[in-house]
């Protein structure tokens, strides 16, 4: 479980990764329609998608031709739980960490 813990947290490190799953709280995206709002390459957008892939928080499935991402609650929930431990985190509430997602990338404009 820590080498799991381990790639959430440091996927979340990461501001571009915390708007890619901001936007992916709305809905499925293309590769490409994730990496349009971005002022890196398509190629860069990949690698940060490899890193939220490779801590399951979220998921890429091929159709057709195009390449989706989808949002993976579950290991943000097992996150959770270990800071719960602590008793510094509330449960999940995928709303809250939403505005907090979008607070936090309005600041960096």
């Amino acid at each position: 479980m820590t080498d799991r813990l381990d790639a959430v947290f440091a996927a979340l490190a990461d501001p571009t990764r915390r708007a890619i799953l901001a936007m992916l709280l709305e809905d499925d995206m293309a590769v490409t329609d994730v990496a349009e709002p971005f002022a890196m390459s398509l190629a860069a957008i990949s690698k940060h998608l490899a890193v939220l892939s490779d801590a399951n928080l979220i998921s890429r499935e091929k159709r057709g031709r195009v390449i989706w991402c989808k949002l993976e609650p579950e290991a943000m929930r097992e996150a959770t739980v270990w800071m719960r431990a602590f008793g510094q985190v509330d449960p999940l509430d995928l709303d809250a960490f939403e505005r907090f997602l979008e607070q936090e990338l309005s600041e960096e404009d």
